[in-house]
Formats: C-alpha cells, structure tokens, sequence
C-alpha cells in the first residue's frame, strides 16, 4: 500500500474509534433505569349511575322539599333561559335538541310525544314506571351524566342549590294544574319509591 492509503485507513480507523468511544462514555454518563410501569396512570371519574341515579346523591345534602319552601319560580324563570337553546317550555311546544318541558313534573319519563329519546332515558324510565317527580329532578339537574349514564343531556348541571330549588319551582309552574309541592315529612318515602317527576332534556 502506498502511504496514501495508510493514511486513509488510518483515518477511518480512528473515526470509528472515536465514535465508539463517545458512544460507551454517553451510555455511562446518561444512563436511566428503565420505569417500572409505563407512562402515566390517568384516573377518570365513573360516569354512572344506576337506575334510580344514585351518582348524584350530592343533591340529597339538602331535601328537596325543604328548598322549594324557600324557592321563587320568577327567579327560576331567569334561569330557565340557559335550557331554553334545548328545550321550549309553552303549551304545545315544539320538541328541539330536547323535548317540551310544558307539564314535566309528574310526567312519565321518556314519554313526551314525538321526541325520540336516548337508549339510556328510555331504560331509566322502567318502560314509564318512573316519573319526573322533585326528587329525580333535584339529582338529574344536579348532574345529569352521572344521574342517569349515557344520557344525551349535554348540561353539565346545576351545583346551586337556590338555583336549582328556583329553576324546579319554575318548571312546576309550566302546568294549567301545577303538582302539589312535597311535604318535608313524606320527602323520604318519595325518594325510595322513585315515582314522581322531574324534568330536563333526555
């Protein structure tokens, strides 16, 4: 070989020496353990609640008998205006993305006509056993999705109690014979039995 090539090989000899060596005192200095688990643990809140909608029985804190004592239909009508790009509320509404709520309390769940419900209320509904009484409707508009699971109700929900006592107490008003406010002493046999009404999109 002329020295050319010597050089040459020489050369890449040494590039190739270099490189390992970089390359072992990199794995020394940069070394990490593998984890034991991989990537991260992501905990989700259950959505979920069974048929008589337990997951919302936050609202239970207080009765619901006890808040409509104190509620005023006129404030609940202020409110009322957040359910209204879903739902109308006069006699002979249309349905929307929601049904009609004119005459929802006491009404059989998943029964307004024409309206096609989701598989989730129409389950709840017991094939028309449950109602919307106070007490369904104080948990579902409390929060809906964990109320009855799987429910097409995009509304987060109400968390106020005041709020939700004036937007029940306005509900009940869209009657022609609006139902008899609960008794405080019979709140707690309503809420066993589950049939009475509450309103709300399904």
């Amino acid at each position: 070989m002329n020295s050319y090539v010597n050089m040459g090989v020489g050369a890449l000899l040494g590039t190739v020496f270099v490189l390992m060596s970089v390359s072992i005192a990199s794995e020394g200095i940069f070394h990490s353990e593998a984890p034991e688990k991989e990537g991260f643990t992501i905990v989700a809140e259950e959505a979920g609640a069974e048929g008589g909608g337990g997951g919302a029985a936050e609202a239970a804190a207080v009765p619901i008998a006890t808040l409509l004592a104190k509620a005023d239909a006129a404030a609940g009508e202020a409110v009322f205006k957040k359910c209204q790009a879903c739902h109308s509320g006069e006699k002979g509404g249309p349905n929307k993305v929601g049904p009609d709520l004119w005459d929802v309390v006491n009404r059989p769940i998943a029964s307004h006509e024409g309206f096609s419900y989701s598989a989730a209320m129409t389950t709840f509904s017991e094939g028309g056993k449950q109602v919307w009484d106070f007490e369904h409707l104080n948990h579902f508009l409390t929060a809906p999705k964990k109320y009855i699971a799987g429910t097409a109700m995009g509304f987060a929900g109400l968390k106020k109690d005041d709020e939700r006592a004036n937007l029940i107490a306005y509900l009940r008003s869209l009657s022609d014979s609006p139902a008899p406010l609960p008794e405080p002493a019979a709140e707690g046999a309503s809420a066993t039995t589950g049939t009475e009404a509450a309103p709300a999109q399904q």
